[in-house]
């Protein structure tokens, strides 16, 4: 027989049951097992499996809450070095600032320190230019009143033996030497 024969006749025939469609007691009991089958995966499976998704649900949640909390902490502790980074900017420009003072006034002490040395210097040193002068003068004198007394002896032809008149002469001609040189010096100045 030919294919086409056969579902012709399949067709045709109705004592063939249909194979697509099952036999009611096959519908029964493949219901009666579902329904066991059902019922065991209710009561055994389903409160296991249940237990077993909360779990993890709680562990998820437990993980993200502690995310959570790490990322709090974290953001705690960057803000706290970011306090702690700009104290620390803050106390090395102050150092900075107090050393750059410390600094110029050591600079300022110094000079000043130079200046009143220097100063000193120079006090010390009029001083001695002072009293070389005054012992050049207390030289000058009595060399030169001996001088002036040899020489007017020798002018005049008489001897100036008397200290108080060649004292006298002497305090006279150095007296006068003494204007004309203070007039010249003031007639320079």
């Amino acid at each position: 027989m030919s294919p086409a024969s056969v579902i012709v006749v399949a067709a045709g025939e109705s004592e063939y049951p249909n194979p697509l469609i099952p036999a009611a007691y096959d519908i029964l009991w493949s219901s009666v097992i579902f329904l066991v089958v059902v019922g065991v995966f209710m009561v055994l499976l389903l409160p296991k499996l249940q237990r077993v998704l909360d779990e993890r649900a709680e562990k998820i949640e437990g993980g993200i809450l502690k995310a959570e909390q790490a990322q709090a902490e974290a953001a705690a502790a960057l803000e706290e070095y970011t306090e702690q980074l700009t104290e620390a900017r803050a106390e090395a420009a102050r150092i900075r600032e107090d050393a750059r003072s410390e600094a110029g006034q050591i600079v300022a002490e110094t000079r000043e320190s130079a200046a009143e040395d220097a100063q000193r210097l120079v006090q010390t040193a009029h001083k001695q230019i002072d009293a070389e002068r005054q012992q050049a003068i207390v030289s000058l004198r009595s060399e030169v009143g001996a001088l002036a007394s040899e020489l007017a002896s020798r002018i005049v032809g008489e001897s100036l033996a008397d200290d108080a008149r060649q004292q006298r002469i002497i305090d006279s001609f150095l007296d006068d030497l003494e204007a004309q040189v203070s007039d010249t010096s003031k007639a320079k100045g």
